[in-house]
């Protein structure tokens, strides 16, 4: 339930107890690292953690506090919160039967518990740019209660697989400061409680083969253990309510702060956010995904050394990632997500930094399809992200008005052009018999239909996508505008344009099925699924398709893909179409792009129909399910995926950049006049 800037979600605890293990939080800190978990406290992935930093040594984001286990001694009571599941189905912890409402409130996490007249609020936060978290504690009613809290430990990276043990871990306290460190790891833990009086008792205990509900539902190994060494107590009344946990990666110096600070700079944050936010003032849904946004808006922290070649060149380096938990900056999302992130929320500093930043690692005509977790050096296997930046650049220059960029980025974009006309790796480039852009690499998936499992490529679409197509052909028609600015010949992207625009309207049409073919001249000749990537040759900017053939394509992508939460990727009377995502990573993959519903689609297809009825009531429509799924899995986000079929189950990941990105702007754009 939205409340303004909260998302409330009142807790029965006559209810049903796993319904809390299923509904995910996330706070981000602007470097790539997070603190997440379930609603209950149990974590139930092998990337939930409280702490979560992305580092620059050693490289990547590492699970360094894999959970915090609290307990409440009221009296002669101990109230357990938190905790663990294992196999048996087994169940430590017992925040269901104390709380009564869980709510995101400015991007804050917070719980808040009752017992016997006793109320406990419990927040979390990450500062902005800082490898840190806090934890507030507040008694908000009642006389007195002791507070114990456990941290328990992991220190792995968060793409190695789950501790089969626990490994050696030390305390080391100094002056009441305490630094845990790994047997077999530089890492350095810094862990410190805030309050009138605490103290910590050391009590080591590991916790063996605790479970890991959705990896094992994802086929994945789902056991790990973990080590705690002891818990901070504090004690709470009426003269002193509050406490605070800090853990860190920073020096002491950077956190000797007041915890309270912490969360009103975070608002202040936020505050400034939302005003920068104009198109989303008063309307409730668009500021939470303005809020959501900024948890892609990213400083890499693992590649931080790269900040002074950007400095040197008068930016800074900002990129955006793609989603939470284990997607890192990728080219392709960036660009298709700028939009919606950056320029429906006022950003267009970092939007002009975001593209200025990924020109410098633009190498023989192909933008980075990604970075890997902890590298710098990123993968290049991919033809659309390469086009997409070209889409990014002129909706930037088109709401911030930043004419100098093309000056410096057209040498870029000109070698981008001649790289694809030419030639270039992964046999991407011209077909000199029709002008249209090829692209086939065996054993590489191109295209934003991705998936792969070992060697096999589920949607290889070798040959000529359309969606490909369209980017190309809106790609020429953009540099031909600003070549003229800028009085360089504009006369050849003319001339190829044209005759991509001419091929593609004799070639794509296909009759049979009232819409485009999705792939010409692959393996096996021309590919007739029906797909949602032709929707791209009406919506861009230049849409390369003849404006006769829009309704019949939009009419066949309504009836065959459309959703209420976005777009099929393939229609279901084909033999391949899958209406769940589930199982193993071979049987999620072999659905990730043959029927499941991806919501970053709709965006465009807005775009695509208004173009036809400029009915923005109607397209708004299209959009009603979204304010409902705030509360449903990523709380506050939007997920990767939907399933294909009723009752549409999330999936993917709970917080995806494009997601947000194309529903904001999409609901942006449908506003009533």
């Amino acid at each position: 339930m939205i409340k303004g800037r909260q998302i409330v979600l009142p807790w029965d605890r006559n209810s049903d107890p796993a319904d809390l293990r299923r509904k995910e939080w996330l706070i981000t800190n602007g470097l790539g690292g997070y603190a997440s978990g379930t609603l209950s406290g149990i974590p139930a992935r092998k990337y939930h953690g409280l702490f979560v930093p992305n580092l620059s040594a050693p490289k990547g984001r590492h699970i360094m506090i894999s959970r915090l286990d609290e307990v409440l001694v009221i009296g002669e009571h101990r109230l357990h919160l938190g905790g663990a599941e294992f196999a048996n189905e087994r169940v430590i912890g017992e925040s269901h039967r104390y709380l009564t409402e869980f709510r995101m409130d400015d991007r804050i996490a917070v719980w808040r518990f009752e017992y016997e007249g006793c109320v406990l609020e419990k927040s979390i936060v990450m500062p902005h740019y800082h490898n840190t978290v806090c934890v507030r504690y507040e008694m908000l009613s009642g006389v007195k209660l002791e507070l114990h809290v456990r941290p328990y430990l992991s220190f792995r990276r968060l793409d190695e697989s789950p501790l089969s043990a626990p490994s050696d871990f030390t305390v080391m306290v100094s002056r009441g400061r305490h630094e845990i460190r790994h047997a077999h790891s530089d890492l350095v833990l810094r862990v410190d409680m805030r309050s009138g009086f605490s103290t910590f008792v050391t009590q080591d205990r590991d916790e063996i083969e605790f479970f890991y509900r959705i990896e094992r539902d994802r086929g994945d190994p789902p056991f790990e253990s973990a080590h705690s060494p002891g818990y901070f107590t504090a004690a709470l009344d009426e003269r002193k309510p509050r406490a605070g946990f800090v853990a860190t990666t920073h020096a002491w110096d950077r956190i000797e702060f007041d915890v309270e600070q912490v969360f009103d700079a975070e608002r202040r944050r936020t505050d400034t956010l939302l005003e920068l936010a104009t198109a989303s003032a008063g309307d409730d849904f668009a500021e939470q995904l303005t809020m959501a946004a900024d948890q892609f808006i990213v400083m890499p922290g693992s590649r931080l050394e790269e900040g002074v070649i950007h400095q040197a060149g008068g930016s800074v380096l900002r990129t955006i990632y793609a989603g939470y938990h284990w997607f890192g900056d990728w080219g392709r999302d960036t660009m298709i997500s700028l939009e919606g992130l950056t320029l429906s929320t006022g950003r267009y500093r970092e939007a002009g930094a975001i593209l200025r930043t990924f020109s410098h690692y633009v190498k023989d005509g192909l933008l980075p399809n990604l970075f890997p977790e902890g590298e710098r050096q990123a993968l290049y296997h991919t033809v659309d992200a390469t086009l997409w930046y070209f889409h990014a650049i002129a909706r930037y220059i088109e709401a911030s008005r930043d004419r100098m960029i093309i000056r410096q980025l057209f040498p870029v974009l000109e070698s981008i052009i001649q790289h694809y006309s030419e030639g270039t790796h992964f046999n991407i480039g011209l077909d000199p018999k029709d002008g249209l852009v090829s692209a086939a690499a065996e054993g590489y998936q191109l295209t934003w239909m991705d998936a792969k499992v070992g060697d096999w490529v589920v949607t290889p679409r070798r040959g000529k996508p359309v969606e490909i197509q369209a980017l190309w052909y809106n790609a020429l028609k953009l540099m031909s505008r600003w070549a003229t600015k800028l009085e360089h010949p504009h006369e050849d992207y003319e001339v190829a344009a044209e005759r991509a625009r001419r091929s593609f309207n004799e070639r794509y049409w296909n009759a049979e099925s009232q819409c485009l073919f999705d792939v010409l001249d692959g393996p096996d000749g021309d590919d007739p699924a029906i797909r949602p990537n032709q929707v791209f040759s009406i919506s861009l900017d230049h849409p390369i398709l003849d404006e006769h053939r829009w309704p019949a394509v939009l009419d066949t992508v309504r009836t065959r893909l459309l959703t209420h939460v976005g777009l099929r990727t393939l229609s279901a009377d084909h033999p391949d179409y899958k209406p769940h995502y589930r199982g193993d990573l071979r049987a999620r993959d072999a659905a990730y792009h043959q029927g499941t519903v991806w919501p970053w689609l709709i965006g465009h297809y807005i775009d695509a129909v208004l173009k036809v009825d400029p009915d923005r009531a109607a397209a708004r429509r299209l959009l009603h399910a979204f304010p409902d799924h705030l509360s449903e899995a990523g709380i506050g986000s939007i997920s990767e995926i939907f399933d294909a079929e009723d009752p549409y189950a999330p999936g993917g990941c709970i917080a995806q950049a494009w997601s947000v990105a194309e529903v904001l702007r999409a609901w942006i754009k449908t506003r009533e006049a």
